[in-house]
């Protein structure tokens, strides 16, 4: 996995949950590419996110992320749409883990939902934590993983890893 991440942000707000981020009217799809068709669509302001975000975006939200139930289709979703990494002021704990368990990167970044808007370029350190907001020149420092959720991460997460 990558440590480092550069891209596009798209941006929402607080308590962002699993239905809004993958609504479970689709929870019948099982192909990774027809879900991430859906990604987003129920979140305010993002409905047309799966068809205009691109490979190595980044999503930057409030407090909550990924709140609600604990769908893996959540994560699946945004890393099929080929989304970096997701960079929040806090998420819920069932999102967060699931995110490690699959290898999706994630940074809990306080602070960060008001720094960035929608289109500005994003640098990620995941290691140190630092965001960069390469439209403003501004940065923040956020909590970067635990050392065992990035070993999880580079070895393509937690069965992978199991497997070890």
């Amino acid at each position: 996995m990558s440590k480092k991440f550069k891209g596009k942000a798209w941006v929402g707000g607080d308590d962002i949950d699993t239905d809004q981020i993958y609504h479970g009217q689709y929870l019948p799809l099982t192909d990774p590419k027809e879900m991430a068709k859906h990604a987003m669509e129920f979140v305010p302001g993002m409905e047309n996110f799966a068809s205009e975000v691109r490979p190595g975006d980044i999503v930057v939200a409030g407090k909550n992320f990924g709140c609600g139930s604990s769908r893996e289709h959540a994560v699946v979703c945004l890393k099929e749409n080929g989304v970096s990494c997701v960079v929040a002021d806090s998420f819920a704990r069932i999102f967060y883990r699931n995110a490690v368990n699959l290898a999706f990167p994630l940074l809990e970044c306080p602070g960060i939902s008001k720094m960035v808007k929608t289109g500005d370029g994003v640098e990620v350190d995941m290691e140190t934590g630092q965001v960069t907001n390469l439209s403003t020149g501004e940065k923040i420092t956020g909590n970067p993983p635990s050392g065992l959720e990035l070993e999880i991460a580079e070895k393509g997460g937690l069965l992978n890893y199991l497997k070890c």
